[in-house]
């Protein structure tokens, strides 16, 4: 499958600190890949390159051949995120807030008033369309920012942290509307996470570790190679028991 997403030697140093030390990963379309890493890690540097926030030191990072520091716009253009802090403008209603990024998009009316109407019905936010964002529940704006973030229909999903905060009902619902968008567009899915249960549903995990990139395979590889029974073993026992993924 073709590569969504491709981060090919990237560093980056703040100050005295190397929070990136050659990082190179691939996620391919329809590909769902888990992100593993204790505090400190790297994990949200790594993000702010992706999103570009920031740019790297040195390394590429291109979206669909697009890349992040020579073409920007084009890269952007195929992402959605949704951070691990919230983003969502507690002023607006949720159809404004889907409406201006549509906006930001450069998505028509013709294009974008249907597409917000079809999103709201499947993720059960219909009734609440009307409503601002101040008076959600925490799952139900998270939800909006995962609508928001599939809204202009990228080629790629970075999810950071993103279920930090929910209930386990909520945080089911959002992985199980991720997945079945990976399934039915082929979306390319990096999912930063601390909940080993979350990591387990994925096709790759990568295991990012002081800055390096430490395991980049599946799951159960990876307890193999640790010789340890569960994944939750087997990232403590590679990082040296730094406890920060967790059982659900």
């Amino acid at each position: 499958m073709a590569a969504v997403l491709a981060c090919r030697e990237v560093s980056k140093r703040y100050g005295r600190t190397q929070a990136l030390d050659r990082v190179s990963l691939q996620v391919d379309a329809g590909e769902m890949v888990a992100l593993l890493g204790p505090n400190g890690a790297g994990k949200t540097t790594l993000f702010q390159l992706l999103t570009g926030l920031f740019v790297a030191d040195s390394g590429s990072v291109e979206v669909l051949g697009a890349d992040m520091r020579r073409d920007p716009v084009r890269a952007l253009a195929q992402l959605g995120v949704v951070f691990q802090q919230p983003a969502l403008d507690l002023n607006l209603s949720v159809r404004a807030s889907l409406r201006f990024h549509a906006d930001l998009h450069g998505l028509p009316s013709a294009v974008s008033r249907p597409r917000i109407d079809a999103l709201l019905e499947r993720f059960g936010l219909a009734p609440a369309a009307g409503d601002l964002g101040r008076n959600l529940s925490g799952g139900n704006r998270r939800k909006v920012e995962l609508l928001r973030a599939l809204l202009h229909e990228p080629r790629l999903l970075l999810m950071d942290e993103a279920t930090v905060g929910l209930d386990p009902a909520s945080r089911a619902q959002l992985l199980a509307e991720v997945l079945q968008a990976r399934a039915e567009r082929g979306l390319g899915v990096l999912w930063a996470t601390h909940l080993v249960d979350e990591a387990q549903r994925t096709q790759r995990v990568v295991v990012l570790h002081r800055g390096v990139v430490r395991w980049d395979g599946s799951a159960d590889a990876l307890c193999a190679a640790q010789g340890q029974p569960t994944l939750e073993a087997a990232f403590l026992q590679l990082t040296g028991g730094e406890k920060n993924a967790k059982a659900a």
